[in-house]
This record gives C-alpha cells, sequence and structure tokens, in this order.
C-alpha cells in the first residue's frame, strides 16, 4: 500500500452497521473518521460520522423507509468516498465472529470464501448473516475494491486441543462442536500493547477481562490465548448485559420439559432476555444498575462480580498461575466500583489494588509490592482490524 490509501474498517450487527475510516500515513494508520447507521430494518434509520475529536461531522434519518443493510452499505460508500479527499479506499475490513476450523486468520475475501463462511452460520445464527450481508453488497457495487475478513475467533486457535474440546462423542465434535471462543481480536490487541506497560508482560500470565454488552475472560501466556470463558456460542461464560452465560445444559432440557419452550424462545431467552437485565428486571446497562436503588440492581451485579471471580480462578489454574490482571471494554476500562470489587475477591492472588490509582482510571492500578500487576488497558478492535488489512494487502500475513 502507499501513501494516499485508506481502509474501512465495518463491524455490522443485526439493526446496525459501524464504521471507521483510516488512513495511512507512512507506517501509520491513523483513524480520521468514525460512525454508525443504526435503526436497519425500521423506520427511521439514523446515520452520524464524528471526526477523531468527537465532532459531529455528518448526520441523516431516514423517515418512511426501512434501509436495509444493502441499502446503508451503498450510502456509507458514498459517504466515504465524498470525504477521503486526497485518500482513495484501498480496502474494506470487516469483524466476522465466526472463522470455524478453517479460519485462524485474516483472509482477503472471495466469493469462495464467502460461501465458506456462509455454511458456519448454524455456529454464529445471530451474528454471522450480519457480518457477512455487507460483504455481498460490496462485491455486487464495487468489485474493484480488496475486502478482507477479520474473526473473533481467530485469536483463540492457538489454544491447546484439550482447552478447545467437549466430552462428547466424536460424531458431534466432528461436526465442529468444540471451544472457539470470542472477542478475539480485542484479546489480540491488548496481548499486542502489552509489553508498552511492563515489559515483563510480553512473557507474562496474564487474564484479560473483557467487560462489556458481551463480557468473557482469556488467559495469555506469552501473548497466546490458552484458555478462555466462551465456548461453541458467545452467549457461553460470564453473565453479560442480556445473555446469561454458562447454564447447567440440565436447564435447558427442563425449560423444554416443563415450560414447553421451542428453539427460538429459548435464544430469546439465552441471548436478550437475561444477564443483567434478566436479573435486575431493570437494565443491561452498568452504568444504570450501578446508579440504581433497586436490590436486584445490586444482586446483578454481585452476580456479575462473583461470576467474574470463580472464572480468575479457572484461568489462573489454566495458567498455572498469575502475574496481571487487565481490564478493558466499556465496563472494564469506566467502572471503578466494578474493578475494586473484581481486585477483592482476587485478593486471594496477590492482588493489591491501589484505590486512587483506579478511581482515576489509570493505566495501572496495582499498588507497589502487589504480587499480582493489574492494568486499565482500552481496547481497539477496529485498529487491529485495519492493522491485518494493511499488512494482509502488502504481502505480509498468508
Amino acid at each position: 500500500m502507499t501513501s494516499g490509501n485508506a481502509i474501512v474498517v465495518v463491524n455490522a450487527g443485526s439493526s446496525s452497521i459501524k464504521f471507521s475510516l483510516f488512513r495511512e500515513d507512512g507506517p501509520d494508520l491513523s483513524v480520521f473518521l468514525k460512525g454508525q447507521i443504526e435503526g436497519l430494518g425500521a423506520d427511521g434509520a439514523h446515520f452520524s460520522a464524528h471526526d477523531i475529536g468527537g465532532e459531529l461531522v455528518a448526520e441523516k434519518r431516514w423517515t418512511g423507509e426501512a434501509v436495509t443493510h444493502d441499502d446503508a452499505m451503498r450510502r456509507l460508500l458514498d459517504f466515504v468516498h465524498g470525504h477521503l479527499g486526497a485518500y482513495r479506499v484501498d480496502a474494506v475490513a470487516h469483524r466476522i465472529v465466526h472463522g470455524g476450523a478453517e479460519f485462524s486468520g485474516p483472509i482477503r475475501l472471495t466469493a469462495e470464501a464467502l460461501a465458506n463462511l456462509e455454511r458456519l452460520t448454524p455456529l454464529a445464527p445471530l451474528h454471522q448473516p450480519h457480518n457477512l450481508a455487507p460483504v455481498r453488497t460490496l462485491f455486487s457495487i464495487a468489485p474493484q475494491i480488496s475486502q478482507v475478513g477479520c474473526f473473533d475467533t481467530g485469536f483463540h486457535a492457538s489454544q491447546p486441543p484439550l482447552a478447545q474440546a467437549f466430552a462428547l462423542p466424536p460424531e458431534i465434535t466432528d461436526r465442529g462442536v468444540r471451544r472457539y471462543g470470542f472477542h478475539g481480536l480485542s484479546y489480540e490487541y491488548i496481548a499486542s500493547v502489552l509489553p508498552r506497560y511492563d515489559p515483563a508482560l510480553a512473557q507474562a500470565r496474564v487474564i484479560v477481562a473483557h467487560l462489556g454488552n458481551g463480557a468473557s475472560l482469556c488467559a495469555l501466556k506469552a501473548g497466546r490465548s490458552v484458555a478462555s470463558t466462551m465456548g461453541f456460542t458467545a452467549v457461553d461464560g460470564l453473565p453479560m448485559g442480556t445473555r446469561s452465560g454458562a447454564l447447567d445444559p440440565g436447564v435447558i432440557l427442563y425449560l423444554i420439559d416443563e415450560m414447553k419452550m421451542g428453539p427460538r424462545e429459548l435464544e430469546q431467552l439465552l441471548y436478550k432476555q437475561s444477564g443483567l437485565l434478566g436479573v435486575s428486571g431493570v437494565s443491561s446497562d452498568m452504568r444504570s444498575l450501578e446508579a440504581s436503588s433497586d436490590p436486584r440492581a445490586r444482586l446483578a451485579i454481585d452476580l456479575f462480580v462473583y461470576r467474574i471471580g470463580r472464572e480468575i480462578g479457572s484461568l489462573a489454574a489454566a495458567l498455572g498461575g498469575l502475574d496481571a490482571l487487565v481490564f478493558t471494554a466499556g465496563i472494564g476500562e469506566h467502572s471503578a466500583s466494578l474493578r475494586r470489587a473484581v481486585c477483592e475477591d482476587a485478593a486471594w492472588l496477590g492482588l493489591v489494588l491501589a484505590e486512587t490509582a483506579n478511581e482515576a482510571g489509570a493505566g495501572k492500578i496495582s499498588a507497589p509490592g502487589s504480587r499480582v500487576s493489574a492494568f486499565v488497558i482500552p481496547t481497539d478492535e477496529e485498529l487491529m482490524i485495519a492493522r491485518h488489512a494493511r499488512n494482509l494487502l502488502a504481502g505480509e500475513e498468508p
């Protein structure tokens, strides 16, 4: 790639498309626009874009029509081309939740690759179709633009086989039923910047807590994933904003037998009606729960913290000890009270919190002399995706 090129990073969900526009200035990538189109599929879809300083660059609302993912990508591409200046779009890079067993690293997206990724839809039915819709649209309207796929599962491909296995018969596991892990692009970014905070972390045993509306933990050894709390799907592990987290499989059998729930009802319950929202009955947003006087809100927070503590113990066992704990993502980066509670639960590992640093959201929040260090590190999945796209197109990655 040469100077003057730009990369569009796209993250498409069920009702929104988020984008970040990066330009290459010499060896560096810098983001200069971010935005989203939300409310897709319904009347009143809303588009907004902001510059790096947070200033509103453009805004539009469409009334009287239901904007589809296809419409949104067409309008987004028009907007991008109108705001590039001397730059040109060299690639569109997509966050794709599931790469299955076949795709463990970034790839150039072709019609054949798209067909293979569509076959993985049963592994991520609520995410994969929406992630792939913009790819198909761009093949149609801008076939000259290179497209790159980056997978949330890819970073965890380094996990030992035992960490990926379920105790199920081979006729099931041979169909791809195993632990994949998710939030991999976030963990990969954190692993890449850990040495900036402490050079010793490059070879250390680290647990990263990606705590947002989707939440998980990942055990890193020397920067590689060795275990994670999410498994076959992104509903496993910790309770989340609206997702249940890990359940005894017998609960599902009970819901089928005794409450006569069908597959789609179960899907709604586990993905949309559980987690912080389901327990509290108040909100899926940690900020609202922390501000609420409702005892159910407190219960939801306490359960979240308890489950994080349990999983930290499990991952520390997988690592054979722990050198550092890293908080990232929306809750992890912004909730000092949540970090305090988690660190208090991890005191048995030798973690001592520095209260003032934690309240300030400093980079390092553990006290001097703490056997386990603690950090707050902002994640940047979009930059990770843009880097992968640049390197892949430059021939630095297979």
